[in-house]
């Protein structure tokens, strides 16, 4: 029998039980879909994650008050910290070896308000030279001005939501907000950026390092964060760093200094082995869809006896018995996989649809492992109703009993 009759007497065979058909093609559709939805889920979270710590930012360093040390209790496992984190350190280390900027961090809440208007924002104390290092975007006015961070001064920078909140369509430059209990001249506003590690940016306020510090009643640090000159410079920068705050700490080592790199390869590492995970567990669902087969088959076997009697007895050798059935799970479990392929596609479709801004994409190569895995198990399962056709004697099956 040449291939194409081959083909051709599977696919009528298959028609020919439309019901059992339908069966084993959507289970194997389900088992392809998932495998396909599920790593595109985990690649396009890992692919998330990365733009936003692109967005932050190229060759960052973070320097947290407290060493690394495991010390129990809650995450993040940061030792005592003997003394705070204070602009003399941020200035000290605008002057260490491999460093191109550093913008000390002070964090706090409190109300925003225009007349009668009022938000309850987070307010960020920093320097101008945190605009670069963030990739922050002004769309009207400017950012805070360059000198020195112990000279505060009453003015802000507004995100793009908290402008709206408050002025609306009005002209913000120069006008005044009050802030806590002092007054603030806006001086610029950020173009929307929307959430960046949490944090939506277009809903802050931005004012002067000291400043904020004044404003807080607080002489610590929240963070400072550090760019280095190149990526090749950051091993050096971290060095310097730790030495200079050491040195200023009286020899006390009581900072953490984290680099942008290695927690997105941290987390890429956790998003690539979740990745795994829910694809092997997706897999299981394609063995379900073998396992259906074969038994559907094996029933097949024992309703085609006389079908397989006659071809028997018109000459055809075991090997080509076991060739047509193997050719009906070739062609069940491909059909299956492409049906499974095109709800994966409409499924990441309406994901994209209800969460644009998550941007979920297929992978490739999870749709060519999901299809191989497919037609796999399809032959691996087929196998046995196969040989079990094969090995039927031909009286004994034209017989029918």
């Amino acid at each position: 029998m040449r291939s194409e009759d081959l083909l051709r007497f599977s696919g009528r065979a298959i028609l020919s039980y439309r019901f059992r058909t339908v069966l084993m093609l959507t289970a194997m559709a389900i088992g392809v879909a998932s495998v396909v939805v599920l790593i595109s889920l985990g690649e396009s979270a890992r692919r998330y994650v990365a733009d936003q710590f692109s967005s932050l930012g190229t060759n960052l360093l973070i320097v947290l008050p407290g060493r690394s040390e495991t010390v129990g209790g809650p995450p993040p496992l940061l030792g005592a910290t003997p003394r705070d984190l204070t602009l003399d350190d941020a200035i000290a280390l605008s002057r260490a070896g491999g460093v191109a900027r550093v913008s000390p961090i002070v964090v706090g809440s409190a109300p925003v308000s225009r007349r009668q208007l009022e938000r309850e924002v987070m307010v960020i104390g920093a320097t101008a030279e945190l605009a670069p290092m963030r990739n922050l975007k002004v769309s009207q006015g400017g950012f805070l001005p360059a000198g020195d961070p112990e000279r505060g001064g009453n003015i802000c920078v507004l995100g793009s939501k908290l402008k709206m909140e408050l002025f609306g369509n009005e002209n913000p430059l120069g006008q005044w907000v009050r802030i806590g209990d002092r007054r603030f001249r806006v001086i610029g506003i950020l173009a929307a950026m929307g959430m960046a590690m949490g944090d939506d940016i277009d809903e802050t306020v931005t004012i002067p390092v000291a400043t904020a510090q004044s404003l807080f009643n607080t002489a610590s640090l929240f963070r400072i964060l550090i760019e280095a000159t190149d990526g090749n410079a950051i091993a050096k920068a971290k060095e310097t760093i730790r030495a200079t705050i050491t040195q200023r700490h009286e020899g006390e080592d009581d900072i953490s200094v984290i680099s942008q790199d290695a927690i997105l390869a941290t987390f890429n590492r956790i998003f690539r082995a979740l990745t795994a995970a829910v694809g092997g567990i997706a897999a299981i669902s394609l063995l379900v869809a073998g396992i259906m087969i074969m038994n559907v088959m094996l029933i097949a076997v024992s309703n085609r006896r006389s079908e397989v009697g006659l071809l028997k007895a018109l000459g055809a050798p075991r090997r080509q018995i076991l060739r047509i059935f193997l050719a009906e799970s070739a062609l069940l479990s491909l059909s299956g996989a492409f049906l499974g392929l095109l709800a994966a596609m409409a499924g990441l479709q309406l994901l994209n649809t209800l969460w644009p801004e998550f941007s979920i994409r297929p992978v490739p190569w999870a749709a060519a492992l999901a299809a191989a895995m497919a037609l796999a198990t399809g032959l691996l399962f087929g196998v046995l109703p196969a040989r079990a056709a094969a090995r039927l004697p031909p009286a004994e099956a034209l017989a029918r009993r």
